[in-house]
């Protein structure tokens, strides 16, 4: 494990363990006061505080499972370990929510009357602001571990912060107006709780399944790429995450068909090279597109077939074009947006005007994906 990596998981286990005293008092303190106080509404918070202190044992034990080393049965490492775990505190937040509004319609069909101390609101009100800045430092700490763990739960205890805020409001309103709204505010509350479960899920099932490369990161690779004096291209840039900040991926590159094998193996490490340390990306793979650059004849063909090429709606990229005259063969690539009706429609028109355009040529035409289209 590099220092970079041990940081990161250290700096997750602190801030988890953090979280898990603070939620673990919390929920005592409220526990009590909703007892006491015959509150529905505080101890379905008390609860919820529970949920999150398990949440943040699970971020423990997910970021020590997915710090492995690599090994034969798992080559890419065990990083994506890191998104069951966000996923299980998903799971847990939803079961909590659930478990919450059905406790809270039993309240509503067999309310309770609620019985306030001063002592419980102030503890409830230390409560709220524990949980503010709880819910800040944990996300943001998430953010710069790049941690979905840890980002769901600042989210969650900035939630819980609204929640018990909530209790207050609903306290203020028996005590003035002597009308009880706990069950009520404790059934809303669950509501938020599973919606915010839902979301959760949503996203780190959409981070599992595989997401889009990056734009930002995708875009500054093929800067780099594109730097090296004789690379007039690069395209295709597949990026593959095996967890937080873990990638490897792939790229093609054009360069002149006059580049012997020697230049390509020394042109193709350094690029490697370049590209890991700067953005910590392995590319596995560099593939190769030959440019004509010998024959003028060839370039004013390309140019047509360009025009060709993009008169055509939804096309984003033309690349990899290289004629060969004496075997009568052409072929490129070609991007077609999402955005299209019918991509292959798109693809099946424009191979056609451009056979139409050179009948006597075989042509090779592949369609493409950019695989961080915005």
């Amino acid at each position: 494990m590099n220092e970079t990596v041990d940081i990161r998981e250290k700096t997750i286990v602190n801030t988890s363990i953090v979280g898990i005293v603070a939620n673990v008092l919390l929920a005592v303190f409220k526990a009590i006061i909703g007892f006491a106080s015959n509150s529905i509404a505080i101890v379905m918070d008390a609860v919820n505080n529970i949920s999150d202190a398990g949440s943040s044992l699970i971020t423990i034990i997910g970021t020590k499972l997915a710090g492995r080393e690599p090994d034969k049965k798992h080559p890419f490492g065990y990083g994506r370990i890191e998104y069951l775990s966000a996923m299980s505190i998903s799971v847990i937040v939803l079961y909590a929510g659930i478990t919450s509004l059905i406790e809270s319609i039993k309240k509503i069909i067999n309310p309770d009357t609620p019985d306030y101390s001063a002592i419980s609101l102030i503890i409830v009100a230390v409560a709220v602001v524990v949980k503010i800045v709880l819910g800040r430092y944990v996300k943001r700490v998430g953010k710069n571990v790049n941690s979905s763990s840890l980002i769901n739960s600042g989210e969650d205890a900035t939630l819980d912060s609204i929640i018990s805020a909530s209790t207050l409001l609903a306290a203020a309103i028996f005590l003035i107006f002597h009308i009880s709204l706990e069950a009520w505010l404790g059934a809303i509350i669950s509501i938020v709780i599973i919606k915010s479960g839902f979301e959760m899920l949503k996203e780190t099932i959409s981070q599992i399944l595989g997401e889009r490369n990056d734009p930002d990161l995708a875009r500054s690779i093929r800067e780099t790429v594109t730097s090296f004096p004789d690379v007039q291209g690069a395209y295709d840039l597949v990026l593959n995450n095996y967890g937080p900040d873990a990638w490897n991926g792939s790229v093609h590159i054009e360069v002149p068909d006059t580049y012997s094998a020697d230049q390509l193996d020394q042109l193709i490490r350094t690029i490697q090279m370049k590209v890991y340390a700067e953005y910590q990306v392995i590319l596995t793979a560099i593939g190769v597109y030959s440019v004509n650059t010998k024959d003028e004849d060839i370039i004013e063909a390309k140019t047509k077939v360009t025009e060709i090429v993009f008169s055509h709606p939804h096309v984003l990229q033309m690349h990899g074009f290289y004629m060969d005259k004496e075997k009568k063969t052409m072929r490129f690539d070609i991007v077609i947006s999402f955005d299209a009706t019918d991509r292959k429609t798109v693809y099946k028109d424009i191979h056609d005007d451009v056979q139409k355009e050179y009948p006597d040529y075989d042509l090779q035409l592949t369609m493409d994906t950019d695989f961080s289209e915005e």
